[in-house]
């Protein structure tokens, strides 16, 4: 063997470690005897361990290869408000050390030991998005193979920066970055590599991570663009992590009860609109919701204005204006039995164009608001015009009350009869409108979360 050894005679294995300087090679024989019975003796390795502070290099102009991947084991939380996802990391870090050989046909087989990392030249590779402290550890092990690779793995809880678009939630689906690159070391000094395959990296990354969780994992991709600070060039490798919420809480928790609550505002149309029961029923329900919103505004994003929002605002809007509209009808109907006015013309001819819109209904005069010929709604909730009318006697009746009736009197109680009618025509116009827009607004919604979830 070439070079200063030393031999004795009881210990018959030896482990060689070589150093090789720049410009020249030293060798150096270790005893490594009873390594396999009472471990490494670290003094074996004092002359690497002298070394770490410098980039293990045996010329200073070839680059060390670092080669990385990990394993996303857990999806902790993602904080819509401050743009921060929080993940736990497996990263691994493989090198080589040219400085580290040895035969382990003279060490009885030994081809790997674990050496402490605090004696060891480690790569200086961090998370770009990274936003707080790294809290790696002390006192981790990394494992050297006899031919001088270095393999070093340490767990990583990563709170890191990522832009979130909440527009769709709770349906909504992220996209967020990490970025390793080198601190320190440009492309002349340290390059980057992979240690497996990003579909590697995925599929262990979907089979360990917690599968209960509020968030899933998607897919991750990577791409290898390199950094330009100033006039300095860094190798880095950047994966792009694709997550999805599980919508299934909000669902239940959210949309569910607020279907239930519009269904039942939508209901409450067949409630009759004269007999003052379907005004504090509606102002109920109002209430209600309101109730529901607060307590169910934790599970709200706190920035920006996702659909859900406007969702909520809409039935709001629905609920309120249902409201409005009862009032109205209710005192409408009220006014019409009193004392009915006259239908302005431009409603005479809404109300003539929305109940037949499909003919000229000649049996229509404009003349007076006389002889329209409505057929009845369909919809509940409003009595027929002689009930509202306070049972209005007719001609007949009339005449069986007395003689004392006039032919101009008679015209005036039909005048205010026909008066009556439009105006429940109307508020029977009113209802139906109202109800068809409570329909399609929660056929539409059911569709969108049907159509969100399926995507």
């Amino acid at each position: 063997m070439e070079g200063s050894c030393f031999h004795r005679e009881r210990f018959p294995f030896y482990l060689v470690l070589s150093l090789l300087l720049q410009g020249r090679s030293s060798t150096f024989t270790i005893d490594c005897s009873g390594f396999e019975q009472h471990g490494v003796d670290p003094a074996a390795l004092d002359v690497v361990f002298d070394r770490k502070a410098f980039r293990p290099a045996t010329n200073l102009s070839i680059p060390t290869r670092v080669n990385i991947s990990f394993t996303m084991s857990a999806i902790k939380d993602v904080d819509e408000q401050l743009q921060l996802l929080s993940s736990f990391l497996w990263l691994e870090m493989v090198w080589d050390n040219p400085f580290i050989s040895w035969n382990p046909k003279k060490c009885k087989g030994i081809t790997k030991i674990s050496v402490a990392t605090k004696n060891l030249w480690l790569p200086d590779i961090f998370i770009v998005e990274f936003m707080d402290v790294d809290k790696t550890p002390q006192g981790l092990t990394a494992y050297v193979s006899n031919d001088g690779r270095i393999r070093y793995k340490k767990p990583m809880k990563v709170t890191s920066i990522c832009s979130l678009d909440i527009f769709y939630f709770p349906f909504d689906q992220q996209n967020c970055t990490l970025t390793f690159r080198s601190f320190l070391y440009t492309v002349e000094k340290m390059l980057l590599g992979m240690e497996k395959e990003v579909w590697e990296i995925a599929d262990t990354s979907r089979d360990i991570v917690q599968t209960h969780g509020e968030w899933e994992l998607l897919s991750i991709n990577k791409a290898s663009p390199r950094m330009l600070v100033g006039d300095k060039l860094y190798d880095q490798i950047m994966f792009y992590v694709a997550i999805r919420r599980r919508p299934s809480l909000y669902i239940i928790n959210l949309l569910v009860p607020s279907g239930f609550l519009m269904a039942i505002d939508a209901m409450s149309f067949y409630l009759p609109a004269e007999s003052g029961n379907r005004a504090p029923f509606k102002i109920t329900l109002l209430l209600g919701y309101n109730v529901f919103l607060l307590m169910m505004n934790d599970l709200l994003p706190t920035s920006g204005t996702p659909l859900i929002s406007v969702y909520f605002a809409l039935c709001l809007s629905l609920m309120v204006l249902s409201l409005l509209e009862t009032v109205f009808i209710t005192y409408l109907l009220h006014l019409a039995t009193t004392q009915p006015p006259p239908m302005p013309g431009w409603l005479h001819s809404l109300l003539l164009h929305c109940t037949c819109p499909r003919k000229c209904c000649p049996t229509a005069s404009h003349k007076g608001n006389e002889g329209l010929g409505l057929p009845p709604a369909q919809l509940p909730g409003v009595k027929e015009p002689e009930v509202l009318a306070g049972q209005m006697p007719g001609p007949r009746e009339a005449e069986a009350r007395g003689s004392g009736w006039t032919r101009a009197q008679r015209e005036q109680e039909a005048q205010k009869q026909h008066r009556v009618e439009l105006w429940v025509q109307f508020s029977h116009m009113m209802d139906t409108l109202l109800f068809r827009l409570y329909l399609l607004f929660m056929a539409s919604s059911i569709l969108t979360v049907i159509g969100l979830w399926n995507t």
